[in-house]
């Protein structure tokens, strides 16, 4: 199955995306722990969600039933992004654990939304029952391989901007982050994981072989929350994922603040979930071992950030 995304099908995607996605820069942090960071929260609708929508809706033909998508918010509001930039009705899912910020990208996209169940899974539900009933073509969140091409041009930016990395960490939700990203490298680059500990779907699947179903109970489950991973995000992560680093909450709000004080940069829960592996000791780098951190989402209500920054 790991043939089934390749460094080609990424640079493909990475042409046909180009004139819709921002090109996210770097940024290098000397303290407390050097490492340099990839700003993807900089990204239209604030997270690297739309390089896999827009590679999605450019390579398939949108029937008269337009796009549907189930999300925990990211992805809902890159493809509504996406299906209004390109011309087509979106309908969007999403459980009520969603953000008050990722529902409101959605909705200034344009799309219909549905708000129900607690999580992603029974958002997913309603949405095949309205593509059943309307024909809409679907976009998975992480599980497909136009999605996955799409992400991993995180990877194939990042590599044409820096001057070299050893490490990269990638939060981990479904896994086509990971997954994509882990395709472009190869092996290359040392590609880590990390997810919450109370939403850990990548490491139990890597545990047991095969996709297994997780509790999520975590502060970043409205981005990295998904029961369990992809068959094919597992697959490429096998070959190419090194392993995968687990965080606390705790460890995940400390990594919010020091982004902000360090860098004023606001992230979500999921966004700052990779810096905090390295931040906690989660993940510790060798002497001289060049890290570089993926920031991944910024979706997060402000009076909600507001309380993380005063908690510390």
């Amino acid at each position: 199955m790991t043939d089934l995304v390749t460094q080609a099908d990424i640079a493909a995607a990475a042409e046909r995306i180009a004139p819709y996605v921002r090109r996210t820069p770097l940024l290098r942090l000397d303290a407390p722990v050097p490492c340099e960071l990839k700003l993807e929260q900089l990204q239209a609708t604030g997270s690297f969600k739309v390089r896999g929508a827009f590679n999605t809706l450019l390579s398939v033909d949108v029937p008269d039933g337009g796009v549907a998508a189930a999300s925990g918010g990211n992805h809902g509001a890159a493809v509504a992004y996406a299906a209004h930039t390109l011309g087509h009705k979106a309908a969007i899912f999403v459980p009520t654990i969603s953000s008050p910020a990722k529902v409101s990208v959605i909705r200034e996209a344009g799309a219909d939304l549905t708000i129900g169940g607690a999580r992603y899974a029974e958002a997913l539900e309603a949405c095949e029952a309205y593509r059943a009933e309307t024909g809409a073509i679907g976009v998975h969140a992480y599980d497909a391989p136009l999605t996955v091409a799409g992400q991993g041009t995180v990877g194939a930016e990042w590599e044409a901007d820096t001057a070299g990395l050893d490490t990269v960490l990638v939060a981990v939700g479904g896994g086509g982050l990971i997954s994509g990203v882990a395709a472009w490298f190869g092996g290359r680059v040392k590609v880590v994981g990390v997810e919450p500990e109370g939403s850990r779907a990548l490491a139990a699947a890597l545990e047991a072989g095969r996709p297994v179903d997780v509790d999520v109970e975590s502060v970043a489950a409205d981005s990295l929350g998904s029961r369990s991973v992809g068959a094919l995000n597992l697959a490429l992560a096998q070959a190419y994922v090194d392993h995968v680093a687990l965080v606390t909450d705790a460890a995940i709000r400390d990594a919010q603040r020091t982004l902000w004080r360090q860098a004023r940069i606001v992230t979500e829960p999921g966004g700052a979930a990779a810096y905090a592996a390295l931040l906690s000791g989660a993940y510790r780098p060798a002497d001289g071992e060049r890290v570089g951190v993926l920031v991944c989402g910024a979706n997060t209500d402000p009076a909600t950030f507001a309380d993380v920054l005063e908690e510390g």
